[in-house]
């Protein structure tokens, strides 16, 4: 997991090396930037939901921790309107707490993620309208 990591980063800066044996580097969380081992829970996201229109729209792979992170903390009518891009999520403080702890955990890591009852109904209200 982590020399994969590490030929990734020599690469970027130029440095040479010998080809992994043991196959493609992982694919990286464009949320959290850590790698996505195949034996991490993963997801693609719809950068516009579908339910606004992005059916057939642009999806990024993510660990489902960060894809779970993301859903906990926006309504849909949010991530249409505001969120439709990684770069957006990363600069909202609403998931900088989320994308700071997250990134000390191991690239395979999963826990679940709470939404409080009043997120959930404030959320539920606003894709209503």
């Amino acid at each position: 997991m982590a020399s994969k990591r590490l030929r990734f980063d020599l690469h970027d800066r130029g440095i040479e090396q010998e080809p992994a044996s043991d196959g493609p580097l992982d694919p990286i969380c464009p949320l959290c930037d850590r790698p996505i081992p195949p034996e991490a829970r993963s997801s693609k996201h719809h950068l516009v939901p579908k339910l606004k229109g992005g059916a057939k729209g642009s999806t990024v792979l993510l660990h489902q921790i960060c894809h779970s992170a993301i859903h906990a903390r926006y309504t849909e009518a949010d991530l249409a309107r505001r969120f439709s891009d990684i770069e957006a999520l990363k600069r909202d403080p609403a998931l900088a707490e989320f994308l700071a702890w997250i990134k000390t955990k191991p690239a395979d890591f999963h826990a679940g993620t709470a939404t409080t009852r009043d997120h959930r109904r404030a959320r539920d209200a606003a894709d209503r309208r």
